[in-house]
């Protein structure tokens, strides 16, 4: 089973930190995959690396995977022009969350490394800046893909390593935290 968060029916341009998240559940089972209470039927065709056509209940979607970041299991989608933030549980973090392990909130943070070389494209925030788990710091590009680096908990940025347009190693260390 795979519980997928997707943080609004709206863009994500236009939810806030008030606004219900919608959960899906996907689910594999004998007759074929279940999402929600409804077997999926439908068509999915990949268009090139990224880029997905979806057709399923007489609608055509075209889905575009904008940003992943394995660490959190999230992603950013464009889905019919519009994009949402999406993240993504399997049955491991059910169970962890079941019985009450799942990560702590206010986890301190030291630094941020990059998780694979390429490119900063922008950064998010600055020296002094307050994060909390959650809050983006900067994007990295890789393959092709935006990867949007997130804060894994609460804390004060001391210092940033990088800019925007420079190439990182694997590792390096992005900026540090108070």
């Amino acid at each position: 089973m795979l519980k997928i968060t997707v943080a609004n029916d709206a863009p994500v341009e236009n939810t806030s930190a008030t606004d219900e998240a919608r959960v899906v559940t996907i689910d594999k089972k004998p007759e074929g995959w279940l999402i929600g209470e409804s077997l999926f039927d439908g068509d999915m065709v990949q268009i090139r690396e990224n880029l997905y056509h979806l057709i399923w209940k007489n609608k055509s979607y075209n889905i575009e995977i904008l940003g992943s970041n394995p660490a959190d299991k999230s992603f950013r989608l464009l889905i019919n022009g519009a994009e949402y933030f999406t993240t993504a549980k399997d049955r491991l973090d059910l169970l962890l969350e079941g019985m009450g392990l799942q990560n702590s909130d206010s986890k301190k943070v030291n630094n941020v490394k990059a998780p694979m070389p390429g490119l900063i494209q922008s950064v998010a925030v600055g020296e002094g800046d307050q994060v909390s788990k959650g809050d983006i710091l900067l994007v990295l590009v890789a393959m092709k893909m935006e990867n949007v680096i997130k804060s894994s908990g609460n804390g004060t940025i001391r210092s940033l390593k990088v800019a925007p347009g420079e190439i990182v190693e694997k590792n390096q260390v992005l900026m540090e935290f108070q």
